[in-house]
């Protein structure tokens, strides 16, 4: 086998145990959010978790490298952080009462609207890839939630909303990136949700007791950690060799929920979000082909223009 070849495998052994660490901290933030919400408002959950997020990234990487924190496009910032809390909020609600399966199926749909805000603010192409993409999306949660065949969960709009969210946070991040950097977006986040969840914190205040005081560390770590290990996992392997790993999130939470919660399992949920998935990873391969083609032209024309 030729050295490049088993360098690509070795990326893709480690994208693949980040991607590991990413599905497990998924998971265990879900947990650790549902147990504090049984004795604590949403807003101070989040406001717990991104008080440590902020004082973390403060502590650790600001003080190595203030210029962390230079933002060149700060409305996009307070726009984006801003439509993250709302998100998160409503997350949040949607794991404290809803199935953490469905919760989980659900988000998946997050790239579908990240596509279609880039289409709609960012001008990126409708391409019958994304197009395709959306309908799968749709399908998936018509397939999931059934409506005039079983009774629909009024708090399924709490998670169908939060994905949304996702996704347009998810472009915004796209277009943040090219000019700002990923631990300075991280710690602007964490920041402006401390802020915003703060007037809505202090009226619902419960002070932590002991037997919180795991259940904060999980969800504070776990949000951190989460998102490190998916953009590691991210920079060691295309999307189209990281995106069908993520799957692995929906059997585990579904065990977990099981296991700890006794919650059955619905296949019609894997039907939806086997649906959902297909089409979105569809799109991201075909993407990448794309992406990968107009290289190959752009190398050859270089070439002969030489």
């Amino acid at each position: 086998m030729s050295e490049p070849a088993t360098r690509r495998i070795d990326a893709t052994l480690l994208a693949a145990f980040w991607m590991a660490g990413a599905i497990v901290s998924f998971c265990l933030m879900a947990v650790a959010a549902r147990e504090l919400s049984r004795t604590m408002s949403p807003f101070q959950v989040l406001f717990l978790r991104s008080l440590f997020g902020a004082l973390f990234i403060g502590l650790v990487v600001v003080r190595r490298d203030p210029t962390v924190l230079r933002s060149a496009q700060p409305v996009l910032q307070a726009v984006r952080h801003t439509i993250h809390f709302i998100g998160q909020i409503l997350w949040i609600i949607a794991i404290s009462a809803l199935p953490l399966a469905l919760v989980f199926s659900v988000e998946f749909t997050s790239p579908v609207w990240g596509a279609l805000t880039a289409i709609l603010l960012l001008g990126e192409k409708l391409t019958r890839w994304r197009v395709i993409a959306m309908l799968a999306g749709l399908s998936g949660v018509l397939v999931i939630v059934r409506p005039g065949l079983t009774a629909v969960e009024p708090m399924i709009l709490a998670i169908v909303l939060a994905a949304v969210c996702f996704g347009i946070i998810n472009a915004m991040t796209k277009k943040l990136v090219a000019t700002d950097r990923p631990w300075g977006i991280l710690f602007w986040m964490c920041t402006g949700q401390a802020l915003l969840c703060l007037p809505f914190t202090v009226p619902l205040w419960i002070a932590p007791t002991t037997a919180n005081l795991p259940w904060i560390t999980g969800v504070a770590v776990t949000g951190l950690t989460a998102h490190y290990c998916l953009t590691r996992a991210l920079s060691l392997a295309d999307a189209v060799v990281v995106l069908p790993m993520e799957f692995a999130r929906l059997p585990l939470i579904a065990t977990i929920g099981l296991l700890v919660y006794g919650e059955p399992l619905d296949p019609w949920i894997f039907v939806g979000a086997s649906v959902i998935f297909a089409g979105i990873w569809i799109n991201v391969r075909a993407e990448a082909q794309g992406a990968a083609q107009r290289r190959g032209t752009s190398l050859n024309g270089g070439g002969r223009s030489g």
